[in-house]
């Protein structure tokens, strides 16, 4: 069969994510060529496919950035929210955040206009791996590592190993493969710490490097190249 999903489609033009696509056509809000358009329908070429009224066509050369989100920033597209990352940075192109960082959490985010990386990224989210900065409310004990590393009970559920490394006596370094809600500051509330401050340094192979704090910047081509292949 000819054409595209209209699901992809959608990510295709930098709208939104396939995920997102699927909630705008379950709220039919999505036409092709002015009929209401259901996942099950494919775009074919010379189609006119519209969102809320509003045309959208497919993007060539697609927007890649990473973000040093200041807490307070919410990581969501609603325009409504004054706080929202897209009023932060006011980008020329309408971007998306591949994922989350908590409202009161700071560090890297990736912002794209590629809804397909979006798909893709989400889908093996918990094959990637993520880097934080923590910073706890009092000493570090002995067991701390071992205990965080071996997995909690969070969430009706046992955390996946992760990596820690102790950097100060109540700052600690932890990669993780999993992005449960929350799930760094519910690990250490489980035993007897509350996180003062949490920044993600790393998504993948993107590092947050020397950018400042509120800064943006575009991925290099072979950043893109990397965080699109299949490796961590």
């Amino acid at each position: 069969m000819n054409g595209i999903s209209i699901n992809k489609y959608i990510s295709s033009t930098g709208f939104c994510s396939r995920r997102e696509a699927e909630k705008y056509l379950e709220e039919e809000r999505v036409t092709i060529n002015d009929q209401i358009a259901t996942l099950l329908h494919r775009v074919f070429e010379g189609d006119r496919v519209a969102i809320d009224g509003e045309i959208v066509k497919v993007i060539e050369n697609k927007t890649y950035i990473v973000f040093f989100k200041p807490i307070g920033v919410t990581c969501t597209t609603d325009l409504k929210d004054k706080t929202s990352i897209i009023h932060f940075i006011n980008h020329s192109k309408r971007i998306f955040p591949i994922g989350r960082l908590d409202k009161d959490s700071s560090g890297l985010i990736l912002l794209t206009d590629d809804g397909d990386i979006v798909n893709d990224l989400l889908r093996f989210e918990n094959q990637h791996e993520k880097e934080y900065m923590v910073r706890v409310n009092r000493p570090l004990d002995k067991d701390f590592v071992l205990k965080m590393e071996g997995g909690l009970r969070i969430l009706g559920q046992k955390t996946k190993p992760c990596k820690v490394k102790v950097m100060s006596k109540n700052q600690f370094k932890i990669i993780l493969k999993q992005g449960l809600n929350r799930q760094i500051r519910r690990m250490c509330f489980q035993l007897g710490y509350q996180v003062t401050d949490l920044m993600r340094i790393r998504f993948k192979n993107i590092q947050l490097g020397a950018l400042k704090l509120g800064k943006w910047r575009n991925l290099s081509e072979e950043e893109v190249k990397k965080l699109k292949s299949k490796a961590l």
